[in-house]
C-alpha cells in the first residue's frame, strides 16, 4: 500500500480549514499596531516608541497544564484558550508591564478542526477582552506523541514597561502589608492533584450540595485576568510589589518578589477558602501544608504595599468592584 502523510495521521488539510475557519476571528483582535495578517512566516507588530522613554520588552511562556483533561473530558474547548492568555498576561503585568500582543502554540493526537476552532476562539475571546492582538500561532498534529483525543498548549506573551516603573519587589520592606485578591478557583494549577483526588470518588458532571454547578463546571472556572486592577493600583498608588499566584501557592510565588532577609507572615484565615479546595481537601485527605504549597486557595492575585498606604488600596478596589483582604505582613 502507498504511503501518504494522512495515512502517517498527519491531515494537512484538516489544518488548511483550521486557518480558514479562525482566520476571521483573529483579525478581530488586530489593532493599527499589527503589520501582518495570517500567512506570513512572522508576524509583525509595532509599537509607539514616543509613549515610553527607555522601554524594556516584557516577555513570558506558559500552558494550562493538565487542566486540558478535565477540558477534554467534558469536550469544552474554549475556556482553556481564555485561561491560557489570561494567565500569560498576569505573568507579566504584575511587573508592571502592558501587555502587546500574543502567539500560541498547539499540538493535538488528531487535528479535529471545530476543536482547535473553539480553543482560539477563546484566545480571541480574552485577548479582545484585554485589548491586545493575537498575532500568530503553530498548530501541529502529532499522532504517536499525543492519543487521538489529546492535545497540548502553549502561550507567549509579548508586552512592554518604562524602565524606571518596573515592578520588582525592590521597594519591599519589613513592615509592609499584603492585600490578597480573590481568584475563581484553581486558576491553572494544581490540577493533577485535584484530578487524583476527585475522580477517585466522583464524575466531571456530578453535582454537589457546595458546589453551584457540575464538578467538571467548577474545575473549568477560566483563569481570571488581573490586569485592570494592576492597572488601576499601579496607576494610583506606590505598590512595592505583585505576586501572581500560580504553581507553588501563596508563600512559593511571593517569595520571588520578597528580598533576602524579610519573610512573609501569613495570616491563613483572613479570607473564605472557596468551596472546591475545600472537598479536593476532603476528598483526597489532604493536608493543610500540602494544599498551601500547591493551591491558591482562592487568592489569586497579591499587591504587598507600604502599612499606610492599606486603606486608600482597599477603597480603590471598591472602585471597580474588586475586594481585597488584608492576609499577612512583610516580617
Amino acid at each position: 500500500m502507498e504511503s501518504s502523510y494522512k495515512a502517517s495521521g498527519v491531515d494537512i488539510k484538516a489544518g488548511e480549514e483550521t486557518v480558514d475557519k479562525i482566520k476571521e476571528l483573529v483579525k478581530g483582535t488586530f489593532n493599527k499596531n499589527v503589520l501582518a495578517g495570517i500567512g506570513h512566516f512572522g508576524a509583525f507588530y509595532e509599537f509607539d516608541t514616543e509613549k515610553y522613554k527607555k522601554p524594556v520588552l516584557v516577555s513570558s511562556v506558559d500552558g494550562v497544564g493538565t487542566k486540558l483533561k478535565v477540558a477534554i473530558m467534558m469536550d469544552k474547548h474554549k475556556t482553556v484558550g481564555q485561561d491560557l492568555v489570561n494567565h500569560c498576561i498576569n505573568d507579566i503585568a504584575v511587573c508592571g508591564a502592558d501587555p502587546l500582543y500574543f502567539m500560541d502554540y498547539m499540538a493535538f493526537g488528531k487535528l479535529f478542526t471545530e476543536k482547535a476552532a473553539d480553543i482560539i476562539e477563546g484566545f480571541a475571546i480574552a485577548c479582545k477582552e484585554n485589548n491586545i492582538a493575537l498575532i500568530g500561532g503553530e498548530t501541529a498534529e502529532m499522532p504517536g506523541l499525543y492519543a487521538e483525543n489529546d492535545y497540548d498548549l502553549s502561550g507567549t506573551i509579548v508586552g512592554v514597561v518604562e524602565k524606571e516603573r518596573i515592578i520588582n519587589g525592590s521597594l519591599v520592606k519589613s513592615g509592609d502589608v499584603l492585600i490578597g485578591f480573590a481568584s475563581t478557583g484553581l486558576h491553572t494549577n494544581g490540577y493533577s492533584l485535584a484530578r487524583n483526588a476527585l475522580f477517585s470518588k466522583y464524575n466531571v458532571n456530578d453535582k454537589h450540595d457546595r458546589l453551584e454547578g457540575t464538578l467538571g463546571e467548577e474545575l473549568l472556572k477560566i483563569h481570571k485576568s488581573y490586569l485592570p486592577l494592576i492597572n488601576e493600583l499601579k496607576t494610583k498608588h506606590s505598590i512595592h510589589a505583585f505576586s501572581h499566584i500560580t504553581g507553588g501557592g501563596i508563600i512559593g510565588n511571593t517569595n520571588r518578589v520578597v528580598p533576602a532577609g524579610n519573610k512573609i507572615e501569613m495570616n491563613w484565615n483572613s479570607w473564605e477558602i472557596l468551596p472546591i479546595f475545600e472537598i479536593i481537601q476532603e476528598t483526597g485527605d489532604i493536608s493543610d501544608d500540602e494544599m498551601r504549597k500547591v493551591f491558591n486557595l482562592g487568592i489569586g492575585l497579591i499587591a504587598i504595599v507600604d502599612k499606610n498606604d492599606v486603606n486608600a488600596v482597599l477603597e480603590s478596589c471598591k472602585s471597580i468592584n474588586e475586594e481585597g483582604w488584608v492576609i499577612g505582613e512583610i516580617k
